[in-house]
């Protein structure tokens, strides 16, 4: 007898409190920079205790869909709540600390042949990408395209059939972690500076630096709010 018959799943509370506060949003029309109600008024209208509301906000916080500003409430940072399922989110915070991992022991060579081995058109490709991302930023954006374009830049200039290889493989756990570096408050301006210092030591010819540049830079993409969340995967 096959086992397609499993145990129900009921949601947890601070995941029936996000949707809520989805459907609160929509039903009001808020948009991005409008303010939600206070945590304490929260809780009393939903009839749920204030530590379910503070999961719910870590999570909408995680998913970069607020910014609680201490003392100063919390705001909507898109126009929409629309929630990636927890499910999802777990799965991608188990697998983030080994993507990154992988991103340091690859792109920390990769920048150190790209300042031995650069050419003149490899320049230019890695100098089009940061114009690329500059421009992203100072439009508002996250920046990713002109992200993964410097990147694949980097990758292209150190001339390594196989480390390109790899990198290939693991693109997509790769485009993951950027996108979950970005959404970070100030982080898109904060890694074109990065961006640029790397490029700089590419430049150079200083492959030294360029592996000091670009270990400091991933050091920074691993510091995502994601990380510091503890899922409860057993409260409801």
């Amino acid at each position: 007898m096959t086992d397609t018959l499993r145990p129900l799943s009921r949601p947890r509370l601070y995941e029936q409190v996000m949707a809520q506060l989805r459907e609160y949003a929509t039903a009001a029309g808020l948009k991005a920079g409008d303010r939600l109600p206070p945590e304490r008024e929260l809780a009393e209208r939903l009839g749920v205790s204030r530590a379910s509301v503070k999961q719910a906000i870590v999570v909408l916080e995680v998913q970069g869909l607020v910014d609680v500003r201490h003392g100063g409430g919390m705001y909507l940072l898109r126009d929409t709540l629309d929630i990636e399922p927890v499910d999802v989110l777990v799965e991608r915070r188990r697998r983030l600390p080994d993507v990154l991992d992988a991103r340091e022991a690859l792109e920390t060579k990769l920048a150190e042949l790209a300042a031995l081995r650069r050419t003149d058109d490899d320049l230019a490709a890695i100098d089009a990408a940061l114009q690329h991302m500059a421009a992203e930023v100072a439009a508002g954006e996250l920046g990713e395209e002109g992200d993964r374009r410097f990147h694949a830049a980097v990758t292209a200039a150190a001339h390594s059939e196989l480390l390109a290889e790899f990198m290939s493989a693991i693109a997509e756990p790769v485009a993951e972690s950027r996108h979950e570096s970005l959404q970070q408050p100030n982080r898109p301006v904060r890694s074109l500076d990065q961006h640029r210092r790397i490029a700089e030591a590419i430049h150079g010819r200083d492959a030294k630096a360029a592996v000091r540049a670009m270990r400091r830079h991933l050091q920074t993409v691993s510091r995502v709010r994601l990380l510091s969340w503890t899922p409860d995967t057993d409260g409801r």
